[in-house]
């Protein structure tokens, strides 16, 4: 199963609640941070909300 690399590219600081939270959730924090999580409809949807913040790279 393909994985995919989130990065947060800009700050959440001064964005909605519901964008806050789901950064929050997907355990990014500062500018430049990552996580790697699997590619579902599930993190697709949170990317989704998110596009704006974050850079996306699939891992396979």
């Amino acid at each position: 199963m393909a994985q995919l690399k989130i990065t947060l590219v800009r700050s959440a600081a001064h964005r909605l609640p519901k964008q806050r939270k789901i950064v929050k959730e997907l355990g990014l924090g500062q500018i430049n941070s990552s996580v790697v999580k699997p590619d579902d409809a599930a993190t697709r949807g949170q990317i989704f909300h998110i596009a704006h913040l974050v850079d996306v790279e699939i891992i396979k």
